[in-house]
């Protein structure tokens, strides 16, 4: 333990076994408490053991420089960049400093993406282990921030993570960087810094002023101090500078406050000095060069590192505590400041710089200042900060003389940042009052992006279109920017007939407009998908052009549109490889937003594809990030409980129909309504409830009808419903549902339906006491017809639905094996309930399992080990046979006991009276 640490011995010994063990730490207290010193302590000891410490010690001046703290922070491994995708070499080019400027805005969070990825290739290097630590982090600027956030909470516990901050209370705040959400399943260690005593103090005082004090002054300043660290000091070295030490009884000669403390110690100084220390406070980044050009010679700031203010590093000018600054600043009149921001403003090299300090000593409207201000936006923005260009343009519409078309395009530029940066409140507030103060085509853009801000938040769609539709009465008729807002009209709407007339209309506008190349593609797969949805013929040839001239980045309009029609005809692969292609783009550019919805829309198709453990998978990842971003959650909610439900789990799958139909009848939201009435009516049919099934399924063919959605690509519910109308005796019903169904069918035949008619057959000939023999035939052949791994649940179905059919039929050979093979095709998913209901009918059926009985010995013992799970290789070196003739057995008692894999095997053996 080091002397600068004396009396936090314990505390820093706790510190570094979190470390060690993966838990984050957070070092927090008031200001001057000593939390720099912890830090500096657990970083000499990480390095002494061989690890790599990254970090960064960013200061509030520091918080307006875009990436500031993240530069630091990732400078020794800019010779690790180029191993990067380009994406995040771009990126980091940019924060590093180490290419051209950008041609092209670069997304922060493509920033945060690279950061991860640059941080992992330093944890896998030599060192034993990578240290990521932040020193002041509520000084940390905003896009290091959301860098840093996205990449730590990826990455611990591999690496370790160190960051103090300042609080009054400690573990009152949020922990920065997101790191008291449980990252990574580890937990946050919050260590809070008391007051030293008396002794410590005395260690402290005699350091850092080379004198020992009387201990009842000793005693006296430690109360006044409050046992900060820092107030001690301060209060110490002004009663140095007394010609004798008070009396007892005295007042000290300053009030425990470190402001009074600074401003008396700057009020000391020379004139010059004075002068110099303000500038420095002022300044962006202060150096001895910098300030020499605003006229303060190096030796200004002699005395000023004499009284302990500032520490002067080669070229580097900063202040011994980040409070000092800040104290500084807090002092300095008001006139004095505007003239000390002019002199910086017009010295810098600096553009940012100039324009921040612009920014910080016009008052009045200065259309030359306010145009140098939004350039400095402009740069800013493309660098990947559009928090700080946020605020830059704020500045600049300030200083913009009123009523003048720069101060509206630049007003609507700050709302377009807040949206960039994901700060979607502010991005809304934004967006309205822009759209209130602008008018024409400026006032049709703020419209059009306070109706994206919609559509990417949990806000009723309703919300999206009309500000939609109001862009558009706003925008030029037959513009370009009409047609963009044709475009997104046709995502926004659910109703397919006009959601198709603004596709036809954005297409007609856009066609020949290059630069809405992008657009244009989307508004192609927009009209092809409301055409289907509106029961048209499916033009393929719109979703082939689409795909043709989206290039290699699909738009965000309709990116999803191909792969949600290859999941609506079964083309479970072909939507997977397209989700997981965007989805890799997406986390190459640290598209979190993007990243929610392509991970809801493939834990939709592993859904259906029957990988129920990728889907949970995706489902929670996309969940978490719903939660974080504030998007709506409705979509994996529902999801989620299709899951639950599949599974067998009905009491949570109820819970969450319920509320999703709650909070569908809040909004108003039929789309919302569609989800959960299908859910509601799955979870009543599982458990049994028919007609409060045929109800719920009943309710979400007339909200169908009622959007004029004939095809509803998304949802297939047209089977369950016609299952629950005829539990229910619902006859007429049940007829109706078929009916529909084939309709369905003959305009777009697909496995799914295939398979539902097959079944609703069977189920509606048994029900209405005809010979389903017929019925039977067909449901068979549709099965043989629907591969094995396409449909999974839904071609088990039909097994458990042909075992009840033979059954009645007195078929008890037939029922059973069907309903054996349901029940193990069940299991092999994970279908609970589904397993124990075949289960329960195949008991029904009475008699005893004849297949094993005509096993032979050498039958018997193969298909015994290998419904026990072990491989052809294992039972032949058990047996004592070769492998071959381990297949040839396998294939015998494939045959005939009539299963098809060793999950089939498995239940069969599981429920037999085996014999040989």
């Amino acid at each position: 333990m080091s002397g600068a640490a004396v009396g936090r011995d314990v505390l820093v010994d706790r510190a570094r076994r979190s470390l060690d063990e993966g838990r984050p730490v957070l070092v927090e207290g008031p200001a001057g408490i000593g939390k720099t010193v912890v830090h500096r302590e657990l970083l000499a000891a990480a390095r002494g053991a061989g690890w790599l410490v990254l970090g960064c010690a960013p200061t509030e001046a520091e918080s307006a420089l875009p990436f500031a703290a993240l530069a630091d922070l990732l400078a020794p491994l800019a010779d690790r960049v180029p191993e990067l995708p380009a994406p995040q070499r771009a990126a980091l080019a940019g924060v590093l400093l180490t290419g051209d400027e950008p041609g092209q805005p670069i997304d922060d969070r493509t920033v945060g993406a690279a950061t991860r990825s640059l941080l992992e290739v330093a944890a896998d290097g030599p060192a034993p282990r990578l240290l990521v630590a932040v020193d002041d982090a509520p000084w940390l600027d905003p896009p290091s921030e959301r860098a840093l956030r996205f990449a730590v909470r990826r990455l611990v516990p591999r690496i370790a993570v160190l960051v103090t901050a300042r609080a009054d209370r400690a573990g009152g705040d949020p922990a920065p960087l997101g790191l008291d959400h449980g990252a990574g399943g580890t937990r946050l260690d919050r260590i809070g810094l008391g007051p030293l005593g008396v002794g410590a103090l005395h260690h402290v005082l005699r350091t850092e002023t080379g004198t020992a004090l009387p201990r009842p002054l000793l005693v006296r300043i430690a109360a006044e101090a409050g046992g900060n660290p820092l107030l001690a000091i301060e209060l110490a070295r002004a009663v140095l500078r007394l010609p004798q030490l008070p009396a007892p009884g005295a007042d000290l000669p300053a009030a425990p406050s470190l402001r009074q403390l600074v401003a008396g110690r700057v009020a000391a100084l020379p004139p010059d000095t004075r002068h110099a220390v303000r500038l420095a406070a002022l300044s962006g980044v202060p150096t001895l060069a910098g300030l020499a050009r605003a006229g303060v010679p190096p030796a200004a700031f002699d005395a000023a590192e004499e009284a302990g203010l500032v520490a002067v590093r080669g070229d580097a000018v900063g202040f011994a505590h980040p409070v000092y600054a800040a104290a500084v600043r807090a002092d300095v009149p008001p006139g004095v400041r505007g003239r000390l921001h002019r002199l910086l403003a017009d010295t810098t090299l600096d553009p940012d710089e100039r324009a921040r300090q612009l920014a910080g000593c016009v008052t009045g409207p200065d259309g030359s200042a306010a145009a140098e201000v939004a350039a400095a936006a402009a740069r800013q923005r493309a660098r990947g900060a559009p928090e700080t260009a946020a605020g830059l343009y704020d500045g600049a519409v300030r200083l913009t003389p009123p009523g003048t078309a720069e101060q509206a395009r630049w007003r609507l530029a700050a709302a377009e940042c807040r949206f960039d940066s994901g700060d979607y409140p502010a991005a809304r507030v934004a967006a309205e009052r822009a759209a209130e103060e602008l008018t024409g085509p400026d006032r049709a853009e703020a419209l059009l992006l306070r109706a994206i801000i919609a559509w990417s938040s949990d806000e009723p769609v309703e919300t999206a279109w009309a500000a939609g539709e109001r862009a558009l009465a706003s925008a030029p008729a037959g513009s370009p920017l009409a047609g963009r807002i044709h475009a997104h009209l046709s995502l926004f709407r659910d109703a397919p007939d006009p959601a198709r007339r603004h596709a036809e209309a954005a297409i007609a506008l856009l066609a020949d407009r290059p630069d809405d190349r992008p657009v244009y593609a989307a508004a192609l797969a927009l009209l092809f998908f409301n055409e289907v949805r509106a029961g048209l013929p499916a033009r393929t040839g719109l979703l082939e052009r689409a795909l043709e001239l989206e290039g290699e980045e699909p738009s965000w309009l309709a990116g999803t549109v191909p792969a949600i029609w290859w999941r609506s005809v079964d083309e479970h692969g072909r939507a997977r490889d397209r989700l997981h292609d965007m989805l890799a783009r997406a986390v190459a550019r640290g598209d979190e937003p993007s990243q929610h919805e392509l991970l809801t829309q493939l834990g939709d198709t592993e859904l259906l594809a029957g990988r129920w453990t990728d889907a949970a998978a995706h489902i929670a990842a996309a969940r978490e990030l719903g939660e974080q971003y504030g998007t709506d959650s409705a979509a994996e909610h529902w999801l989620d409980g299709m899951l639950l439900a599949y599974r067998g789990w009905l009491a949570e799958a109820d819970r969450i129909a319920a509320d999703g139909l709650r909070r569908a009848a809040e909004l108003d939201d039929r789309w919302r309504r569609r989800l959960y009435a299908q859910l509601a009516g799955f979870v009543a049919l599982s458990a049994g409830r028919m007609p409060e099934a045929a109800r719920h399924y009943g309710e979400l063919a007339v909200t169908v009808d009622e959007l004029g959605l004939v095809e509803p690509i998304a949802q297939r519910f047209e089977p369950d419903w016609l299952e629950a109308c005829v539990g229910a005796g619902e006859l007429a019903t049940a007829e109706a549902a078929l009916d529909r169904l084939a309709i369905r069918h003959r305009r777009l035949p697909r496995p799914w339906t295939t398979l539902g008619l097959a079944r609703c057959r069977v189920l509606l000939a048994g029900a209405l006491g005809r010979d389903p023999s017929d019925a039977l035939a067909e449901l068979a052949a549709a099965r043989a017809a629907v591969p094995a791994d396409v449909l999974p649940l839904d071609r088990a179905r039909c097994l458990l639905v042909a075992g009840v059919a033979y059954r009645r039929l007195r078929r008890r050979r037939d029922a059973r094996e069907a309903l054996t093979a349901a029940a193990a095709e069940f299991d092999a998913l994970g279908a609970a309930a589904l397993a124990a209901r075949a289960r329960a009918e195949a008991d029904r059926t009475g008699g005893r399992p004849p297949a094993p009985r005509q096993l032979t010995g050498t039958e018997l013992e193969v298909a015994r080990l290998a419904a026990a799970g072990r491989t052809n290789r294992v039972i032949a070196d058990t047996l004592f046979i070769s492998p071959k003739t381990v297949e040839a057995n396998l294939a015998r008692v494939y045959r005939k006991l009539g299963v098809a894999s060793r999950a089939e095997l498995g239940a069969v053996m599981a429920r037999a009276d085996v014999e040989g």
